[in-house]
Order: C-alpha cells, then sequence, then structure tokens
C-alpha cells in the first residue's frame, strides 16, 4: 500500500494558456496510506483523468506523483503495482470464475495454497464463493463486474485500488449491496482504494474522504459530514445534498443584512464589511418560524410535494423587482402549508454559510474585514 501524494496539472492540448486548456487545473492533494477517497463530480469535470494519472495511464503535462515520498511520474501501472476496475467488466470469458480472480496471483508466481486462500477469501467477501467453478461466459452483467472487483482486490501486496465508475452495470437494488461490501473489505484488507463517481450516494457511503470536483478543479476534500455542514464551494453545497442548498443574493445593512430586499437580523459574524456576498442555507435547516422571528423572512408557498419521508416546499421571498426562490425540507409531523399561503421561513442560523466570489467565508476571514 502506498501514500500518495501529488503536485501536479494537466492538458491534453501543448502550450496551456487559460484555465479551460487544462483538463486539471493545478492541485496539491494527498491519500494517505489505507484510505479509502472517492473522487465525485459531474462528467468532464476531470476525475478520470487525475485517477488515471494516480494509476499511470496518462502522465501529467506537469509536475510529479509520488508514492510513499518516492517520485514515479514516468512509471507504468505495472512499476507503480497498481490495481485498476474499470467501468464495464475485464475479465476471460474461457476461465472459471476461480481462474479469473486466481490469474493476477499467477502472473506474479504466488504459491498455489496461498492463491486457494486468497482466491476463497475475496469470493466470500463478494458471494462469489458458489459460483467458482462457473465459466465467467455464462454469467450475468452483474456477476461479471463483481469478478473485475475481486481481480482488483486479489492481491495483497497492491500500492492501491483504483476504480473507474465500477457500478454502471450493476443493476440498481443491487449497488447498495456492493457498496456496503465494498466498505467492509476496505475496513477488512486496509487496503489504499480511490473510487470515482458521479454519484454523490455511492461517493458519501462509500469513502471516508470526498473529492469534490468541477471544470478541472478539486474544490474541497472532506468527509460526509463536512462536505454537508461546511461546503467550501458553492458549487460543493449545490452538489451535495438532495436538494442542494439555498444560494440567496445578499448584502450588509444597518441593522443586519438584506435578502431578496429584506432585512434579516443575522448574527454578528454577517455584520461585518462584506460589501455584496450570498448566503448559503441548506433546506433540512429552512424551519416554518413565527412572524418577524429573528432569522427569518416572509414568504409564500409556490409548491408543496410530498416525497413520502419529508415533505418538500418551495416558496418565493421578496418583492416583485428583487425576489428569489428558497426550498424547504420539513418533516411529515409539520404543519404544512399550502400553495399560496403566507409563512414565515428562518434563513439565519448556526447552520448559514455566506460565500464570496462562490468561496466560503470562514470566521477568521470574517473577523480580519471588521
Amino acid at each position: 500500500m502506498a501514500h500518495i501524494a501529488l503536485d501536479l496539472a494537466h492538458a491534453y492540448k501543448p502550450n496551456p494558456r487559460h484555465d479551460e486548456d487544462y483538463a486539471l487545473l493545478p492541485l496539491k492533494m494527498t491519500f494517505d496510506d489505507g484510505g479509502a477517497y472517492a473522487l465525485l463530480g459531474p462528467s468532464g469535470c476531470g476525475k478520470t483523468t487525475l485517477l488515471n494519472i494516480v494509476s499511470g495511464l496518462v502522465k501529467p503535462s506537469q509536475g510529479t506523483v509520488k508514492f510513499n515520498g518516492q517520485e514515479v511520474t514516468g512509471q507504468t501501472p505495472q512499476q507503480r503495482n497498481i490495481a485498476q476496475v474499470f467501468q464495464f467488466p475485464v475479465i476471460y470469458d474461457t476461465m472459471t470464475v476461480a481462474e479469473n480472480l486466481a490469474f493476477p496471483l499467477r502472473n506474479r508466481g504466488v504459491g498455489a495454497d496461498k492463491i486457494k486462500r486468497r482466491v476463497g477469501q475475496i469470493a466470500e467477501m463478494l458471494e462469489l464463493s458458489g459460483q467458482l467453478g462457473m465459466r465467467a461466459a455464462g454469467l450475468a452483467a452483474d456477476a461479471k463486474q463483481k469478478i473485475s472487483l475481486g481481480r482488483g482486490l486479489v492481491r495483497e501486496d497492491v500500492s492501491a485500488v483504483l476504480f473507474d465508475e465500477p457500478l454502471t452495470v450493476i443493476d440498481p437494488h443491487l449497488k447498495w449491496q456492493l457498496r456496503r461490501k465494498l466498505k467492509q473489505i476496505h475496513h477488512e484488507l486496509k487496503l489504499t482504494l480511490i473510487y470515482v463517481t458521479h454519484d454523490q450516494i455511492e461517493a458519501l457511503t462509500f469513502a471516508d474522504q470526498v473529492v469534490v470536483m468541477t471544470r478541472g478543479r478539486a474544490v474541497q476534500m472532506g468527509t460526509a459530514s463536512e462536505l454537508f455542514e461546511r461546503p467550501q464551494h458553492t458549487f460543493v453545497g449545490n452538489f451535495i445534498g438532495s436538494p442542494g442548498m439555498n444560494f440567496l443574493a445578499a448584502r450588509c445593512a444597518a441593522a443586519g443584512i438584506e435578502v431578496a430586499g429584506r432585512t434579516v437580523a443575522a448574527p454578528d459574524a454577517a455584520l461585518r464589511s462584506l460589501g455584496n456576498f450570498t448566503l448559503g442555507v441548506r433546506p433540512e435547516y429552512v424551519q416554518l418560524a413565527a412572524a418577524n422571528e429573528r432569522g427569518a423572512v416572509p414568504a409564500t408557498v409556490t409548491q408543496v410535494q410530498d416525497i413520502g419521508t419529508y415533505w418538500l416546499l418551495s416558496a418565493r421571498i421578496g418583492t416583485d423587482a428583487q425576489n428569489a426562490v428558497i426550498r424547504a425540507r420539513l418533516s411529515p409531523e409539520a404543519r404544512i402549508p399550502h400553495t399560496g399561503d403566507p409563512v414565515w421561513l428562518s434563513i439565519v442560523g448556526p447552520h448559514t454559510c455566506y460565500y464570496a466570489n462562490d468561496v466560503l467565508i470562514q470566521p477568521a476571514q470574517q473577523g480580519a474585514q471588521a
């Protein structure tokens, strides 16, 4: 296993001059030995490029890749001792399940007894024990992908195992089982795992640390709680959560902050000399409030949806000339208003975030601007 350190940028075209010329903008990042990581973002954000640079399939146009302090920038995946699992199954159809799982070990001259033990261990973890003697050609796509996962996990001496959207071909009702299995396997085997996905549920349930990416930039690395509670960038707030964070244009006012033409009493941290900024609050923290309650604004309900485990309320705040839509996730036990009803909604509280130029304003920064 390896501690991986990246200090690099990558462009597929020569002589890049602008940000849009880069597949990966300059970044510094480390993956700890034995950690479980996810690279999360929409298609085209650079996550697969980053994964292929770690594996050695792509050499960065600038910078270095280091494994355990040793530079490996020019080394192949074989030299780096990397295992990689791709989006679609990569197996030998003419071999049995057991032979497929054993293949990476036989290639490295591992003894027969050790191969048998290791193949049995991985097959049990992936619930393939009953299929070890079957030809891979006769199996369904999801079973074939489980074999691919097993081939990536079977080597004990591997530096890291890299997954490039490995659950794409898996039936939706089986995905949660495999995510749980991968998490269990990580805890048991202590391998360094890096997992690429565009699915936030996959990323947040699998990884200890999630790297959120957009347009070639890694905008935040953090735990599921950190990404949800304190998004460092408005993209993270919007991308993580269902629905994403509410964002409201705001500015300082004499009596607090002004949002959509309404003045809202706010904590001292929001009253610094920020000028114009953006207020962010998750729908989970927007609650029905009493009239004129501190941190609340009047609104008109525009839609109410029954999601089953919660109600999703949409409302419009502000005047006709300056207005905004805000969403709230309300518990089924709450008093649910109807479309067109006037309500008061709390938008300022301990979970409210403030952003300047899309970046979270930290408390120290806010104090410095006083």
